[in-house]
C-alpha cells in the first residue's frame, strides 16, 4: 500500500518578447523618472495600451511625422517600481510594456527600465533592524518546490511513495540579482487537501520556526546544503492518517550572515538532547 504525495508547484511562464531597439528615452531624477516613448503610427490609436509598470502615459502627443510620443512622469513610489540595494548602489526597476489585450493576456513586448543611484554614505533603509544589523530584501522572488527521486539527482517521476521510503522535498529561491539569500522552511504540514482552510485536518511536520518535529520519531532530517538558496527536507514517509497527502510549506528567505534563534533549519539528533 503506497501513500500518494502531491506537492504544490508554482510555474512561472513569461511569453513577452523584449524589444532591444525600442525608441525609449529615460531620464532619472532624484526620486522620480521621466520616460519618453516614441511609437510607430500604427500604434497611435492604441496609446492607452502603453504602460510603465501599471501606469498609463501621463501625456500623449501625435507628432507631425504621424508617430506617437508617450511621456511617463512618475515617482518611484508609483507604478510598482521595485527597489533593490546592492553594495554601494540603489536600483529602481520597472518595465515598459505594450498590451493590446487586457490581463491576464501577456504583453506583446516589454522593455526594462532602470535607474541606478550611489547609496549615500550614511544612508540606512527603513527596513534595517538597528539591533541586529539585518536587512530585508524587497523585489520579485520566485520560489520552487518539488519532490526529488531517491538519488537526489532529478525531479521524481512518480508521486506514489511506499510507506517507510524517503521523500526528499526540495525547495529553492531564484536569487537573481538579490543579495545572498538563505532559504528556510518555517512551517510545513501534511494535509488531505490541496488548499488549507480553517479547521482543515493537518499533520504538523515543521514548526517552532524551522524545527523538524518529525525527526523526534523517525529518521527525517535536513540534508547538508550545497548553497544557501536551496534546502532539501529528507522526510521518511509514514501513514499520515489519510490517503492522498499534500505538503504545504511556508518558505522564507533571510540574510545568511545574520542568524537568529527564530530563523533556523534544525532537526533532532537521536540519542542526544540536541
Amino acid at each position: 500500500m503506497g501513500t500518494h504525495l502531491y506537492l504544490d508547484l508554482l510555474v512561472l511562464a513569461v511569453f513577452a518578447t523584449t524589444v532591444i531597439n525600442a525608441d525609449i528615452n529615460v531620464v532619472c531624477a532624484n526620486n522620480s523618472v521621466r520616460v519618453t516613448w516614441r511609437v510607430n503610427p500604427e500604434l497611435v490609436p492604441y496609446a492607452a495600451r502603453l504602460f510603465l509598470g501599471n501606469c498609463m502615459a501621463s501625456q500623449w502627443n501625435v507628432l507631425p511625422s504621424g508617430e506617437g510620443e508617450a511621456q511617463f512622469n512618475y515617482t518611484f513610489s508609483e507604478c510598482k517600481f521595485t527597489k533593490m540595494v546592492k553594495g554601494k548602489r540603489i536600483f529602481y526597476q520597472n518595465e515598459m510594456s505594450y498590451r493590446p489585450q487586457a490581463k491576464p493576456n501577456p504583453p506583446d513586448f516589454v522593455h526594462p527600465i532602470e535607474c541606478v543611484y550611489r547609496r549615500p554614505k550614511d544612508w540606512i533603509p527603513r527596513f534595517v533592524n538597528p539591533g541586529y544589523g539585518v536587512s530585508e530584501g524587497h523585489g520579485r522572488l520566485v520560489f520552487h518546490m518539488a519532490l526529488l527521486n531517491e538519488e537526489l539527482s532529478s525531479i521524481a517521476t512518480t508521486n506514489i511513495i511506499p510507506l517507510g521510503s524517503p521523500m526528499p522535498i526540495w525547495a529553492a529561491v531564484e536569487q537573481k540579482s538579490h543579495q545572498p539569500l538563505l532559504l528556510l522552511m518555517e512551517e510545513c504540514v501534511a494535509a488531505p487537501t490541496a488548499e488549507l482552510r480553517p479547521g482543515s485536518q493537518v499533520y504538523p511536520l515543521i514548526g517552532n520556526k524551522g524545527c523538524l518535529l518529525e525527526s523526534k520519531k523517525g529518521n527525517s532530517m535536513f540534508l547538508p546544503r550545497y548553497h544557501s538558496s536551496s534546502i532539501i527536507l529528507y522526510l521518511q514517509s509514514f501513514n499520515f492518517g489519510f490517503g492522498e497527502v499534500y505538503i504545504h510549506c511556508k518558505l522564507a528567505v533571510w540574510d545568511p550572515q545574520n542568524f537568529a534563534e527564530s530563523k533556523k533549519a534544525c532537526h533532532y539528533i537521536k540519542g542526544t538532547n540536541r
